[in-house]
């Protein structure tokens, strides 16, 4: 990846003084002994055919899969924004993760809507038999986790969502972490889908990682720090964490997500 590696320093001195503060009140979660999987949608606003698998992700939990089943994530692209729209929540970052994985299968072409479960393309998505989502899922919770995640999440103060993770991975690997937002709308104006008011859910809205969790095939154990950048206009109870631990051979060895705390 051409991710810019974050130093374990860097996430302990961006805490500093207003964390502590801010982390008084959290909520906390602890992966289980199975393997969470980890969905990833890249997609567009920019995309025409990217609406129905906007909404798949978004109906997941209605389909029986729940929070220690599969942490989904819609990670939004740029590289349709030429073509007359610019997606507001398109990062280059997502870009250049998509091209990563793709490279990992051995194919070079990277395309809208695409989904991964735990580093591995899903082409058959919306599927109930063997090959979709459902499937892959499964497979993914019978496998025992290979990183444990302790994560702890305050509530949102001075624009920042204070975050504390624990982790243990014995053949280290690298911790990648999200601010998510559901409940999301825009009324697009030009594009492929123009006209149209397109919902989402688990948007990223901050993303840090690769960071480097250093194993030495019994502990290696890290614990981070840090206030992940909330939107303005962010409403709280729509805003969660997640956290998952990645082989360089882009195995996902464990995934967690937590929302905020209520009110």
């Amino acid at each position: 990846m051409t991710n810019t590696l974050v130093t374990l320093g860097l996430w302990v001195l961006s805490s500093a003084m207003p964390l502590s503060a801010a982390i008084a009140q959290t909520c906390s979660k602890q992966s289980p002994p199975h393997t969470i999987a980890l969905l990833e949608l890249y997609t567009s606003e920019g995309c025409s055919s990217c609406p129905p698998a906007d909404k798949f992700v978004s109906n997941l939990r209605n389909t029986g899969l729940h929070a220690d089943q599969v942490v989904p994530l819609s990670l939004h692209v740029d590289y349709w924004d030429y073509i007359g729209w610019k997606d507001p929540f398109g990062k280059r970052i997502f870009t250049e993760r998509q091209r990563w994985l793709s490279d990992l299968a051995n194919t070079r072409t990277i395309y809208t809507p695409e989904i991964f479960v735990a580093g591995r393309e899903v082409r058959n998505w919306a599927s109930s038999w063997q090959g979709g989502v459902a499937a892959s899922v499964k497979r993914i919770n019978a496998q025992p986790a290979r990183a444990d995640i302790g994560l702890t999440v305050g509530k949102v103060a001075s624009g920042g969502v204070p975050v504390e993770i624990d982790i243990k991975a014995a053949q280290g690997g690298k911790l990648f972490v999200a601010l998510y937002e559901n409940g999301l709308a825009t009324e697009v104006r030009a594009g492929e889908n123009r006209g149209v008011t397109l919902k989402h859910d688990y948007v990223v809205r901050d993303w840090a990682g690769p960071i480097a969790v250093a194993g030495d095939g019994r502990d290696g154990k890290i614990k981070l720090k840090r206030s992940l950048a909330a939107p303005g206009n962010a409403v709280a109870k729509n805003l969660g964490v997640a956290a998952f631990v990645q082989s360089d051979k882009g195995e996902i060895l464990q995934a967690l997500s937590l929302p905020l705390c209520s009110e």
